[in-house]
């Protein structure tokens, strides 16, 4: 067992008082009998300067004071330390840098934050090359920075590099980081994480009331939202500080529990992953082409306790208005039935079947016959898909992803990357966070509404419609007010039998999550070569 420490505390102007405290919160997770200590993102100076000078100023050098005391604290204790700071990197950027220091007080490992958030952009400067995972006695440790997590990549590239803990330092106010966007990389990639966000003014108070007014948000929203903390491969949240004040968060972990990548069914969810397809994600962002879908579309997803209800409940949901109705994965309702059904009708329903060659297809049927045909990407037997199709219907772009492909953050960029509007998921739920963290998040980094069809599983739901939001762009106008989250969708669980509810497509062309900063196109696209590496395919298999 190793005891991993998220270490959560304000930061200011004064970067010797911001020494102090560091010394100090570190102290104290040593008292708790600490081995790895995670320090928030940007501990040097408050993330907010007047310009690019002020923050050059500020930044700070691997000699300097500020690093050297912590790695002389580190020494001392014995312990592995990751520090974040503002770094003049040797190349003349500045960088939001993450330091792991190791128990000797030498510096591990050196890594720039790779997505910049909204006006970060106009201070600091984006990683331009990455590092692997360090392997250290205590474990194989990567190392990422807050926005680095909110999207899939940063992470995904540590975990098939083999990382086993996840270290990541926040400075976000971000309700949902807890809630969704950190848990989701611990879940998705069945690695430990241990998180530590700030708490306290993420601006200056001189500053903060025009800032407010800027980005759109109220005063009181830009502290740091704290809650730092630290997830189990499997998703569980072991331990969390509050929403506010100081806190040292504290857990024993297995770190070997990050060795198992299977599901329930046996699947490998590294030695599945599909390299050979991943290519668009590692290439130059193209920007969307595709004209925006409706405002509005109606959706329906299924949820038999019977596959024999089936025709009833498709009848109830084109009935209740549904244009695009979801079946689980290989239901048992004959493709030339659901046609029959829907003839006379403008609706359309996805299925999924095995056909004579005993490949998984997903189909998009309406009442003149099969409009659409999706093989499965990721299967094992018959030769899977090649890529990502998207169909054009009256009220937007339509994917399908089947089944499994489900599992896979790359399946749904992809989907992404093709212009899609919405998502069509036959799938069968089978673990604990299936539907509330991985396919949330699929939604929100992806800016997809999805419709997730799947049989009640007694324990973990029945899919359920995740339709996106208009209040999106901070720095944007909103029809609404601020209420903490910056990308999750609220998603609307299906219960069992028909569940209906109005989809979004023309949300989805929207992806810049604050100024400057798209969800899909700001993926670190020219650092994703571990995402695309037959090589790395072959050593997770191994």
């Amino acid at each position: 067992m190793l005891r991993v420490a998220a270490v959560q505390y304000a930061v200011g102007e004064d970067v010797a008082e911001n020494l102090a405290t560091a010394l100090r919160m570190v102290g104290q997770a040593v008292e708790a009998g600490a081995e790895v200590v995670v320090l928030p993102e940007f501990g040097n100076h408050v993330s907010w300067y007047a310009d690019r000078e002020h923050a050059r100023r500020h930044a700070q050098r691997l000699e300097g004071e500020f690093v050297s005391s912590l790695a002389a604290c580190a020494a001392e204790a014995g312990i592995y330390l990751m520090v974040n700071c503002t770094l003049l990197r040797e190349d003349g950027r500045v960088g939001g840098t993450n330091v792991l220091i190791g128990p000797d007080g030498s510096v591990l490992a050196v890594s720039d934050k790779q997505v910049l958030m909204g006006s970060e952009r106009d201070h600091i400067d984006p990683a331009v090359d990455r590092i692997a995972p360090v392997d250290t006695p205590v474990g194989r440790l990567g190392l990422y920075s807050c926005m680095d997590g909110v999207i899939y990549e940063t992470p995904r590239m540590l975990a098939v590099e083999g990382a086993q803990v996840l270290l990541n330092s926040l400075n976000s106010f971000a309700l949902d980081e807890a809630s969704l966007h950190v848990p989701v990389r611990a879940v998705e990639n069945k690695v430990w994480v241990v998180a530590a966000n700030k708490v306290g003014p993420l601006v200056p108070d001189h500053s903060i009331d025009a800032v407010a007014r800027r980005v759109g948000v109220p005063v009181e929203a830009l502290h740091g939202a704290g809650e730092s903390q630290i997830v189990a491969p499997d998703g569980t949240v072991v331990a969390m500080g509050p929403r506010t004040g100081e806190a040292v968060v504290v857990a024993d972990i297995d770190v070997t529990l990050a060795d198992d990548k299977t599901r329930p069914d046996g699947t490998h969810l590294m030695a599945a992953r599909r390299p050979d397809l991943y290519g668009p994600i590692a290439e130059a962002p193209r920007g969307r082409t595709a004209p925006p879908g409706a405002a509005e579309v109606r959706a329906a997803v299924l949820s038999p306790a019977d596959d024999a209800e089936l025709p009833d409940l498709l009848a109830r949901a084109v009935g209740a208005g549904a244009q695009l109705v979801v079946l689980p994965e290989r239901a048992a309702l004959p493709p030339a039935e659901i046609v029959a059904l829907l003839a006379g009708t403008t609706a359309r329903a996805v299925t999924s079947v095995v056909d004579d060659d005993g490949v998984h297809v997903g189909l998009v049927l309406s009442g003149h016959g099969v409009e659409h045909a999706q093989p499965q990407l990721h299967a094992d037997g018959a030769a899977p898909g090649q890529r990502i199709d998207v169909l054009p219907t009256p009220w937007g772009r339509l994917a399908v992803v089947v089944g499994d492909d489900a599992l896979f953050p790359e399946t749904f960029r992809l989907a992404a990357l093709a212009d899609a509007d919405v998502v069509a998921v036959p799938f069968s739920v089978a673990e604990r966070h299936d539907l509330d963290l991985m396919l949330l998040e699929r939604a929100a980094e992806n800016r997809l509404n999805l419709a997730v069809a799947s049989r009640p599983h007694p324990e973990h739901g029945a899919g359920g419609l995740i339709p996106l939001s208009a209040d999106f762009t901070l720095w944007g106008d909103w029809a609404g007010p601020f209420q903490g989250v910056i990308s999750r969708p609220d998603p609307v669980p299906a219960e069992s039998g028909v569940t209906v509810a109005t989809l979004r497509p023309a949300c989805a062309v929207n992806r810049f999550v604050s100024r400057g900063t798209d969800v899909v196109d700001g993926r670190p696209w020219h650092l994703a070569s571990a995402l695309v590496s037959q090589r790395t395919a072959e050593l997770v298999r191994d």
